[in-house]
């Protein structure tokens, strides 16, 4: 690969919001599009602002467990529109110094693709762009990601991009990248074969503390509250074989101990597929860690399963119970019923999980939400040995429950996605207060 070869930079943007920390959280689909772009023929170069590991960073920030830790923060004006919230707002990030001397110490690129992740954190990615646009004010700057593709019409009007790109963009992107650079590499075909993509390039960045692992793509389960469905539509799945043999390279390779599973249905259909991944593991012989943040589904969690992941290094399990009461739930979602839960937990600590390592995530602000429930819920969770978890409930554009959302919520929703922020409690309105979100909080710590 020569000079001449085009070099596309690759941004992972800062995250602007009330509370932000690592946890777990790596630009998966960007560094798939590096891997894809390397395979393509090009140079390509990344720019991760939520990087903890940059050399020029203080070295408290680096380490955490598992690999987890706390970003690097300054405090930033609160935007307007959120004016009510009794909280700090922070970038979190490295500094723009530091993104400024990266850049201007780089080698100027023929494109630069932004990527961008929660709705409500846009700001950080248009800052980004603008510091593009007055450092490279003739490179075209490309935007995708999860907020282009649920706010597509927002990203168009606000980003300041060249182009914006929505979906599952692999294929488009390379094809947009050609078409502006005039370069044909030609050894990559888009495919609907996941086992025929390069693993992420996780070897760019300046540390690998620990490797998320996506095996598959979508949710058969159509929860009123997820976008899964929207931004994923078909089930598609990697080889079990090919899971395996990419946890074994970065392991041998890269001496990686933790792997993250982000999955959205890692259990679903288990005998053909987390079976054998965890088999594999097994059978190679691979001293590893496993977490799963993204929650597992509670029904497939059989006695069978919940020893091979044990047996296996599951260190972090998190299910998705969201409430523990059942009238009604179908409303909701149909992925747990009654019972379901509580002989889930007793399989896990039969198999030999403790509490520590379990928890169980439950919503928290939904609209016209019953919260005696959710007291109820969390202690039902305490009750049976583990953690109880708060998702704070985030309204999405595309889901089945964003009407209702648009109802309760006290901001306007369907007018700016800053609105969308968790952290604000969008759809609690009425009854809702600041002092009975700390009573909540307080409850799952007890």
């Amino acid at each position: 690969m020569g000079v001449d070869t085009p070099l596309v930079l690759l941004i992972n943007p800062w995250i602007d919001d009330f509370a932000a920390y690592d946890f777990w959280a790596r630009p998966i689909g960007l560094l798939t599009i590096a891997g894809i772009l390397r395979v393509h023929g090009y140079r390509v170069s990344i720019v991760d602002c939520l990087d903890r590991f940059h050399p020029e960073l203080p070295h408290t920030r680096k380490s955490g467990e598992f690999g987890k830790g706390h970003y690097i923060k300054r405090r930033i004006p609160k935007p307007e529109k959120l004016h009510d919230v009794p909280r700090h707002y922070c970038r979190y990030g490295i500094p723009e110094s530091l993104l400024r001397k990266t850049i201007s110490h780089s080698p100027k690129p023929y494109v630069v693709l932004v990527t961008s992740s929660m709705t409500y954190w846009y700001p950080g990615a248009i800052a980004l762009i603008e510091v593009v646009r007055e450092m490279l004010p003739e490179v075209p700057v490309v935007l995708g990601g999860i907020y282009v593709s649920l706010c597509y019409e927002h990203a168009l009007q606000h980003a300041g991009a060249d182009e914006v790109i929505p979906g599952e963009s692999e294929a488009t992107v390379v094809h947009l990248i050609d078409g502006l650079t005039g370069f044909t590499g030609g050894n990559w075909v888009p495919t609907d074969d996941l086992d025929a993509y390069p693993y992420p390039a996780f070897d760019l960045q300046h540390a690998i503390p620990y490797v998320p692992v996506l095996t598959g793509r979508g949710c058969p389960f159509r929860c009123t509250y997820c976008a899964s469905g929207f931004l994923n539509p078909e089930l598609k799945r990697r080889s079990p074989g090919h899971v395996v043999e990419e946890i074994a390279y970065w392991h041998d390779k890269h001496s990686v101990l933790d792997f993250v599973f982000y999955d959205d249905a890692l259990l679903i259909d288990a005998e053909q597929h987390v079976i054998p991944i965890l088999e594999g593991v097994l059978t190679r012989g691979l001293e590893v860690r496993f977490h799963t943040p993204n929650a597992l589904h509670i029904r497939p969690l059989s006695r069978e399963v919940a020893r091979l992941l044990f047996r296996a290094g599951f260190h972090t399990i998190r299910l998705g119970l969201e409430t523990s009461f059942f009238d009604g739930r179908h409303t909701m979602d149909s992925k747990v019923g009654p019972d379901e839960f509580e002989q889930a937990v007793d399989h896990l600590k039969g198999a030999g999980f403790n509490g520590q390592a379990l928890g169980a995530y439950l919503l928290f602000g939904l609209p016209g939400q019953d919260l005696a429930r959710l007291e109820v819920s969390i202690n039902m969770v305490k009750a049976c040995g583990i953690k109880p978890i708060l998702a704070q409930y985030s309204p999405i554009p595309h889901t089945e429950l964003w009407p209702a959302a648009v109802r309760s919520s006290r901001y306007d929703l369907e007018a700016d996605p800053i609105f969308h922020n968790n952290s604000i409690f969008p759809c609690q309105k009425g009854p809702f207060s600041w002092e009975k979100v700390g009573y909540f909080k307080r409850l799952v710590e007890g």
